[in-house]
Formats: structure tokens, C-alpha cells, sequence
């Protein structure tokens, strides 16, 4: 799916990031491609990803593609609205000490998971989620609140699987544990 090239830098670099942290591996090229902006506009924005953002990104030249050398999460920025300009929060935050009383957003990447469900009615229950339909009853979920969409699956009425990643899996079964624990 192309997008305009107006999109934000924003946007890209959330993308770019979920990408690399899902084990992807995208290059400048499928950036470019991605969002309809030039080669040199998408390298900008892996170097801004590296360089101003303090990823530990590097190339695999097995992959053509970036990946992180370490664990790396996007850096907490102060924002009221969906701010174009990356450059100026970066700067503006740069050795500064976030307040506790300022309203603290994460960048808003979205979460995906694949989930096995076989009942008709609980993938009506999750339509809000489900971005695209694999093979064997399997859909492909998106979410931005990792608890919502836990909470969300906990309480269908129906038998369900998360394939991946296995990281939501682990939370879902503590997540049931506690329940389990705390109502004996």
C-alpha cells in the first residue's frame, strides 16, 4: 500500500522502527517505496533514526536490511497532537529532564499479533483489530494498548491461540495466572 509523500517524518520513522523490531529487516529502498519519497529522503530518515534518535541500528548485508544490536525502544516525547517535526522535539528535549506533571506520550506504534480463532463470532467480536486474514483461520491483528487487546481476547467466548509473538502469548498467560490466582 503506497502512501502520499506528504506523510510525516513521524510516521516513517514509527514505521521503520516496528519494522526493524520485528525482525524485517527494511532497507532505504522498501522505505522509499513504502512511502512514495525519494532514496535519499528515506536514507535522511534512517540516519535520523540512528544518529538523532540514538537507535542502535546496523546492516546485515546477509538481510539488505537494517536491524537493532540491542533492545531499542522509540524515545518518550512530549506531544499534544501528531507533531510533523521529529527534529524539533529531538532538539528541544536533548538534556532536558522530563517532568512529571508533563503528559508523556510513546510514539503510537502498533502492536501486531496473529491469532488462531475458530469461532465465527469471536472474529466478529475482534473485526476492530483484524487487518487481514491468513490461511487456517488465522487473522493478522493490529492494537495500540497491549492490555485492551488482551482483555479484549480474555473475555470472547470462544477458543483462541496467539501464534505471535510470543511475548503477547507470555503476558496473556500471566495475565490469566493472576486471575486464576486471585479468585481461588
Amino acid at each position: 500500500m503506497k502512501t502520499s509523500s506528504s506523510t510525516s517524518a513521524n510516521t516513517r520513522i514509527q514505521w521503520l522502527h516496528k519494522k526493524i523490531a520485528n525482525n524485517y529487516y527494511p532497507n532505504a529502498m522498501r522505505l522509499a517505496e513504502r512511502f512514495n519519497i525519494s532514496h535519499r529522503q528515506a536514507q535522511r530518515d534512517v540516519d535520523y533514526l540512528k544518529k538523532k534518535l540514538g537507535a542502535p541500528l546496523e546492516y546485515s548485508i546477509e538481510h539488505k536490511g537494517y536491524y537493532y544490536s540491542e533492545q531499542y525502544s522509540l524515545p518518550l516525547v512530549m506531544s499534544s497532537d501528531n507533531d510533523d517535526s521529529l527534529s524539533e522535539l529531538a532538539d528541544n528535549m536533548s538534556g532536558a529532564s522530563l517532568q512529571a506533571q508533563d503528559t508523556l506520550v510513546q510514539m503510537q506504534i502498533p502492536y501486531t499479533a496473529t491469532v488462531e480463532i475458530l469461532d465465527k463470532l469471536a472474529v466478529l467480536s475482534l473485526k476492530n483489530f483484524i487487518i487481514s486474514k491468513e490461511p487456517r483461520n488465522k487473522y493478522v491483528c493490529e492494537f495500540h494498548n497491549v492490555e485492551q487487546f488482551l482483555s479484549v481476547l480474555i473475555t470472547l467466548r470462544s477458543d483462541f491461540k496467539i501464534v505471535e509473538p510470543m511475548w503477547i502469548r507470555e503476558r496473556l498467560v500471566k495475565m490469566a495466572e493472576n486471575i486464576i490466582k486471585n479468585n481461588k
